[in-house]
């Protein structure tokens, strides 16, 4: 699988249109301290904030409900969705990936994920191949995928919500010589493309930067908010593509270092100001 087909498939959502990708933003940035609901009319604000017109607003919010990511109900008279327990699982991954990323050293364990399908159900190998890929794993042969230890948990999870862990077998492997495991991190990542995500994003924010960074300089919450929802949305897909690979086993400069600390500051700026325009579009949400 090719890193650009991956880039569709990450943390289930980012294969989703570009409109239904900022629905989901808005959900796990301002929805959750609010009982997880908002009302449509927020919505068609919030995104009419952001360039969307209410009838495109309007479609996204219907297929996200289809989808099995949104919930609808009235509250009060007034029509509201909240997040499906499937949006809430991924939303809760994505705060600790999209926010706190770890990454692995270089003497860390390894994970070994083997995998046989019948031939009669030979369907399944792209589904677990997606699956892996999108879970930051890397293509050691195309039945043993590897990555770093940690990201067990969360992989073991998402197997068993979709019944496939009859199918996987999963070991702790230990690095037995730098060389060896950086030849093969080269050849189970694309790394060159990689490194142009994340030169593209580099690319995209980086002039939002130097503008807002002065004593005293803070950017106004409208034009706070324009910026931070694009920027966690086209962010969050990054992190489960590079999945905290050890520095040492990368080209050096790696950009997703340099991306890594754009977005953190970015975020310093743009968080709390973004929010306060965002809770003044939210004021009439029905309280659950």
């Amino acid at each position: 699988m090719t890193i650009e087909e991956s880039t569709d498939r990450l943390d289930g959502t980012d294969a989703l249109p570009r409109q239904q990708q900022l629905i989901v933003s808005l959900f796990g940035l301002y929805a959750r301290q609010r009982g997880g609901v908002l009302a449509v009319a927020d919505l068609i604000a919030l995104l009419g904030d952001l360039g969307a017109e209410e009838p495109a607003v309007r479609s996204a919010v219907s297929r996200l409900k289809k989808r099995g990511l949104l919930n609808s109900a009235r509250i009060n008279g007034v029509a509201t969705y909240a997040p499906s327990e499937q949006l809430i699982r991924l939303l809760q991954e994505g705060d600790t990936r999209i926010f706190t990323p770890r990454r692995a050293a270089a003497g860390d364990a390894w994970l070994l994920a083997a995998f046989t399908v019948p031939e009669s159900q030979r369907n399944l190998r792209h589904v677990i191949r997606s699956l892996l890929t999108r879970r930051g794993f890397g293509s050691v042969t195309p039945g043993l995928w590897i990555a770093p230890e940690w990201l067990f948990d969360s992989t073991w999870n998402e197997l068993e919500r979709q019944g496939l862990t009859g199918y996987l077998h999963f070991f702790r492997a230990e690095p037995l010589g730098d060389a060896e495991i950086r030849d093969r991190v080269e050849n189970a990542w694309n790394l060159p493309a990689l490194q142009e995500l994340y030169c593209d994003f580099i690319d995209r924010f980086d002039p939002l930067l130097s503008p807002w960074t002065g004593p005293g300089e803070r950017p106004p919450d409208l034009e706070a908010y324009r910026a931070f929802v694009p920027l966690v949305t086209l962010w969050r897909r990054l992190p489960y593509l590079d999945p905290g690979l050890p520095l040492e086993y990368l080209p050096d400069p790696w950009p997703g270092q340099v991306a890594a600390d754009l977005f953190r500051r970015l975020t310093e700026v743009l968080e709390e100001p973004a929010k306060r325009h965002a809770e003044s579009r939210l004021s009439t949400t029905a309280a659950p």
